[in-house]
């Protein structure tokens, strides 16, 4: 697989790849590398929201083509770096919804800046690292296969990065779910999963 950015004029090109990765399911793995080194592009290619160049992608032996990518996509829970948070939790009809996102609002220490009624916040007037904490408190109730995290733990204070790597990702992985996270928190790789290093390519 490969995928290229062009400059104007096609003077200036990035070009990510080739790439041949298997992750397999249940799979935790921390996706490294330097600043402009590709690694937010590989986790928009494998969510189906970039389309590689060349190559494919497959999901359990089956090719992804453009009209089986909308549905690809739903396997995908995700909190990219330019995230966008709803007021409202869009798709969630659980009962007792309310209650369990209060219960994570106490854990990850937004309960006192947050509530929620009927599935709506009551605010999203909060600091980045807030806001990126609810994002992933959304993700993580969407209960789908595979979560990706572009640099979610930056904005976070080490209490934070701890619930995330030590509790947070532990449950996901408990759960069987495939979880890509993209990070410069070499400190917690060796025991929770994988890591890859991604190398820029010109």
């Amino acid at each position: 697989m490969r995928y290229s950015y062009h400059g104007e004029e096609k003077r200036f090109e990035f070009t990510l790849g080739p790439l041949n990765l298997i992750i397999h399911p249940g799979e935790l793995v921390f996706l490294i590398g330097g600043n402009g080194s590709g690694k937010s592009t590989l986790a928009l290619l494998m969510v189906g929201l970039y389309r590689p160049e060349s190559g494919i992608i497959r999901l359990d032996g089956e090719t992804i083509t453009e009209d089986k990518i909308e549905k690809y996509r739903q396997h995908f829970s995700a909190v990219f770096f330019d995230f966008f948070l709803f007021e409202s939790l869009l798709g969630f009809d659980k009962l007792g919804i309310d209650e369990q996102v209060q219960e994570y609002l106490k854990l990850l220490d937004l309960d006192h800046k947050v509530t929620i009624k009927g599935g709506k916040f009551s605010t999203l007037g909060l600091s980045q690292g807030q806001r990126k904490r609810l994002a992933l408190l959304v993700a993580y109730l969407e209960d789908r296969p595979f979560y990706v995290f572009d640099e979610w733990a930056a904005d976070q204070d080490p209490v934070f990065k701890k619930i995330f790597y030590g509790e947070i990702l532990a449950s996901l992985k408990s759960r069987g779910k495939t979880v890509i996270v993209i990070t410069h928190d070499d400190a917690y790789f060796g025991s929770l999963g994988t890591c890859m290093a991604n190398k820029k390519t010109k």
